[in-house]
């Protein structure tokens, strides 16, 4: 139930923080066809990258996009005509430069869509201390960090969304991806706990929860997906799926659309699931 991306560490110098534009609330599509600034990270490939390619097909919006690969995220953002910065968000004071370097560009960012992310299958006894902090550094800490920078500004605005790429794997858990499970519900809960507490801003929290997702994820993870179901999804209906949260205000959409079965069964028979799931995997 994997589906997020990494690549090579690395980030480029930043431009120097000039003082900020003056906030307020985000202009509606108008005749200019202007909808916001869009901050898409984990946008090198795989969900990022689609969802990149979905809102610039749709127009209007100013892009920037953030990941670790810079060759790959500058040929992306080109040929959405939108600004890369390059950085492994899990460095100190990372996020706190994207964030800056969004709000010098455009003054603002109304859409967070949060698609960094990375996975590890097999034995958790088996897991080298290494790649457990570095699935909770990336896919949790790095998340959480970005936000914080971020939502302050949309709510001086009055307004905007952030998109959190979860996982099925955090809903119901997963064998053989005990971290990653753990990361995705810590980003699950969070993302609740966060739109309640956001209501009375005008800002507002979406959880996508995508299942098995076709994208380099399980190549970069070194173990390939063997189950026969769910059977992967393009990354492009994550995307769909994304467009559409924001454009209808989805408070969670799941990625097919069944999947949620599984989740409410999981939550109305736990018991009914768990023996489910110890039999058939």
């Amino acid at each position: 139930m994997s589906h997020a991306m990494s690549g090579p560490r690395s980030a480029p110098a930043v431009p120097s923080s000039t003082s900020l534009p003056a906030h307020g609330p985000a202009p509606a599509t108008g005749a200019s066809g202007y909808r916001g600034t869009a901050l898409v990270t984990g946008a090198s490939s795989g969900i990022g990258a689609a969802v990149v390619r979905r809102l610039a097909a749709e127009g209007g919006w100013r892009l920037v996009l953030s990941g670790r690969d810079e060759a790959r995220l500058a040929r992306i953002a080109g040929q959405a005509s939108g600004t890369a910065f390059a950085a492994d968000l899990t460095r100190p004071g990372a996020e706190a430069r994207l964030t800056r370097f969004a709000l010098d560009r455009w003054g603002r960012v109304d859409l967070l869509v949060a698609g960094a992310g990375i996975g590890w299958a097999g034995a958790f006894g088996s897991m080298p201390a290494a790649d457990l902090d570095e699935v909770i550094d990336v896919d949790v800490r790095a998340t959480l960090r970005l936000v914080r920078q971020v939502v302050p500004h949309m709510v001086a605005a009055g307004g905007g969304r952030v998109v959190l790429i979860g996982s099925l794997a955090g809903v119901v858990a997963v064998r053989d991806e005990a971290v990653y499970s753990a990361a995705k519900a810590a980003l699950a809960a969070f993302a609740d706990a966060l739109r309640y507490e956001l209501a009375p801003t005008g800002v507002r929290v979406t959880h996508v929860v995508p299942g098995v997702v076709d994208t380099p994820f399980f190549d970069r993870r070194g173990t390939p997906y063997r189950r026969a179901r769910p059977r992967p999804v393009p990354p492009e209906r994550v995307a769909d799926a994304v467009w559409r949260a924001v454009t209808r205000d989805r408070d969670e959409v799941f990625v097919p659309g069944w999947l949620s079965l599984p989740a409410r069964v999981r939550g109305a028979a736990p018991g009914l699931y768990r023996r489910l799931a110890a039999r058939f995997g």
